[in-house]
């Protein structure tokens, strides 16, 4: 996050932090020691930080499904664009799920 910082065109005023790590306070006070600016978790801005965490894992699921690249070389720096790896079906039948 923090190298990420250099490809923008001015130095956020503040961050906002989404999924899991935004409960972690050694995270949380880690990034704003390196980020040189105030941290806060998204739903300091009234947005359900939870929510956005499913909607970003349902988009890239979506993308997976349809064999679209999850990973970039402008962004993450793999050699290619790369797919998210492999669906597994349940084998067993959705009606006897239930019994499992």
């Amino acid at each position: 996050v923090a190298r990420g910082r250099a490809h923008l065109p001015a130095p956020p005023k503040r961050w906002l932090v989404g999924g899991g790590g935004r409960h972690n306070a050694t995270l949380m006070a880690a990034l704003a020691e390196r980020l040189e600016a105030p941290v806060a978790p998204v739903e300091s801005v009234g947005w359900q930080g939870d929510a956005l965490e499913a909607q970003a894992f349902g988009f890239l699921a979506v993308r997976s499904l349809r064999g679209l690249p999850l990973s970039l070389p402008g962004t993450t720096g793999v050699p290619r664009p790369m797919p998210g790896g492999r669906l597994h079906r349940c084998p067993i039948p959705p009606a006897d799920r239930r019994h499992a």
